[in-house]
């Protein structure tokens, strides 16, 4: 029901937004401000876009755990989906979301309310502190029919047969 409510609201304030900037200013400038944002924040989204990027790579890199920057570039992908849809609600948005101290906020705020299950970094399982309904179980690999496993020892036909 949210999901249905933004499609709803956000054209419709968008409309009301057209209606009173254009009013207030004209159709020229209003749309010059619609395809200046557009710009503007296609450039900021390739350095911001960037910059996730490069943290991304130095999370994995040092093995450290990549949730935030996946996050901050997933919200900057966001930011940039915001700022092309034409109207000034959505660029007002998009904007923000270009904020970094404003993506930590969502994060945090999103991070509070998601737990995340998985292996642990010192092995094992990290299981929830309820109990949860996680199987631990054990497997074997199989070789399908007639697949020859490799010698380890390269002695295949040399043991003077």
């Amino acid at each position: 029901m949210p999901l249905l409510f933004i499609f709803i609201a956000v054209p419709l304030i968008e409309i009301a937004l057209f209606v009173r900037v254009g009013g207030a200013i004209g159709l020229g400038w209003t749309l010059f401000i619609v395809v200046a944002t557009a710009v503007v924040g296609t450039r900021l989204i390739r350095t911001q876009g960037a910059g996730a990027l490069s943290d991304l790579r130095s999370a994995l890199d040092e093995l450290r755990d990549p949730v935030e920057p996946l996050a901050h570039g997933a919200l900057i992908l966001f930011s940039g989906a915001l700022l092309l849809t034409p109207g000034f609600f959505t660029d007002a948005v998009g904007l923000a979301l270009l904020f970094p101290p404003v993506r930590r906020a969502l994060i945090r705020q999103a991070r509070a309310r998601v737990t995340v299950e998985g292996l642990s970094p010192h092995g094992g399982i990290h299981r929830p502190a309820d109990g949860g309904n996680v199987i631990d179980g054990e497997f074997e690999e199989v070789d399908p029919p007639g697949h020859r496993a490799p010698d380890p020892a390269g002695a295949r036909g040399k043991k003077g047969h």
